[in-house]
Parts: C-alpha cells; structure tokens; sequence
C-alpha cells in the first residue's frame, strides 16, 4: 500500500519535489537507487524479480513512479510486470503525453503512474482509463485513483504542501517514514484495512522497504533513498545529486 505525495510547480526554483513510501515483501529481491548498468542515465531503485521500478528518474531530467491499483477481485495473472511501465518511459526517453498514449492497459495488473518529462507531469491508471495533464498543486496517490483521498494522502498533502518551496531531502524522508494514525472511514473491513493504513508500515514480512526524497532544482536534481527491514528497522541511506545534462 504504497503512497507518493508531490508538489508540481508550486515553488519557481523546484519544479517537482516527491516524497515517496515503497510497501513490499522483505523478501522480494531488489537493488537500491544507482545507476542501471544497461542504461546508465537512470538513477533508481530496480526490482530483481520482475526487472522493473517503482521510482526512478534520469539524467535528461525525466521522472516516474508507480503505485499498484488495489484489485481485490481480479484474480487474472499479468501479462508483462508492472515495473516496466516506468522504467521503459525512462529507458528511452520520450516525452509524456506520448509515452501514456501508446501504453497497452490490457497486459498489467491494475497501476497509477506518474511520469514528468521536464515540461508536463502526466497521470494515468488502467483501472479509471484516465490520462490527465497535471496542473501545479500538491497531491498524494496511493494504490487508488489520484483524486480518491486516504487518510494518509490528506495527511501527507496537508504536510508538504507549506514547506515544498523549502525542505530538505532528509526532511522529506522524515515525514514519510514517521509514525502516522490511521482512521476508519468505511463499513467494509477489507476497505479499512487499505484505506486507513497508515504511511510507513512496520511489519515483519511486509512493510515499507524504500522511502525516497527527490527535489528537483534548475540544474540538478537531490534524490535520497533510505531503506528499512522488518519492524521498520533503518538499513542504508543513498544520497546522490543527478546533475541535468
């Protein structure tokens, strides 16, 4: 139950700063944020088992990440992983509107993604069949459509709105891998359990396994991954500055 919170163009100097929750199995194998060998212009985390990303960005100043949409009923195998949707984005360096157009909906499991090119932040999901040029604002997206608010992306929104203009990264990581309360807003216990959950989970098989800051400014971009282990324990920190070519 991932979450990603973004202010877009709310600051002159930063176009975009994300703050970012990733919630996996411990035991699913990944890397953490470097550059890939086969394409060493992105920078991010990749997932061993399916090959993909769940956030990443790149030299040429493009960036994307990927929540899945929380399908309960579909029992249907995906075609192709959903962590290639943001990597190939990336991998080749196309612009945004007409990487979101040629997406095939039919061959993934249900996803949000968001992916910026340096001029549009664009939004789409296979489950709203969606695809939104983003205005500025400050919005938070977890594993339901962007406009469909949880506790914890109101809570988030509420946070980085104000400082966006401001923070640092390490003050990014701090307000996504902080302690948060949940709250019940629905009948179902199935839906509270997803809805209410809070931002950093700390489990022993599954939880949050990445929190990454990313700030982008005129000529560079700050981007820091803290990984955890079970019960939310720290594990390493990668700090790198991408500078734009």
């Amino acid at each position: 139950m991932c979450l990603i919170l973004f202010a877009y163009r709310t600051h002159p100097e930063r176009p975009l700063v994300v703050g970012a929750n990733r919630d996996e199995f411990y035991a699913r194998p990944a890397e953490a944020a470097q550059y890939w060998v086969d394409a060493p212009h992105v920078f991010g985390g990749r997932d061993l088992r399916g090959g993909g990303t769940w956030l990443a960005t790149s030299t040429s100043g493009h960036f994307a990440a990927l929540t899945n949409f929380t399908d309960f009923d579909v029992t249907a195998m995906p075609i192709e992983s959903r962590g290639h949707i943001p990597s190939e984005f990336l991998i080749n360096d196309i612009g945004a509107i007409e990487y979101v157009t040629d997406i095939d909906h039919s061959l993934y499991q249900g996803f949000n993604l968001i992916i910026y090119d340096g001029t549009d932040l664009v939004y789409t999901s296979n489950r709203t069949n969606e695809i939104r040029v983003l205005e500025p604002g400050v919005y938070g997206l977890t594993n339901t459509h962007l406009d469909d608010t949880w506790p914890k992306t109101a809570q988030g929104v509420s946070a980085l709105g104000p400082t966006a203009g401001t923070t640092t990264v390490n003050e990014v990581i701090t307000l996504l891998s902080g302690d948060s309360e949940g709250f019940l807003t629905k009948d179902s216990e199935r839906e509270d359990a997803r809805d209410t959950s809070p931002a950093f989970l700390r489990g022993k098989e599954y939880g949050t396994r990445a929190t990454s800051a990313v700030i982008f400014e005129r000529h560079r971009i700050q981007f820091v991954e803290q990984l955890f282990g079970p019960l939310g324990l720290p594990g390493d920190r990668v700090t790198e500055i991408i500078d734009l070519r």
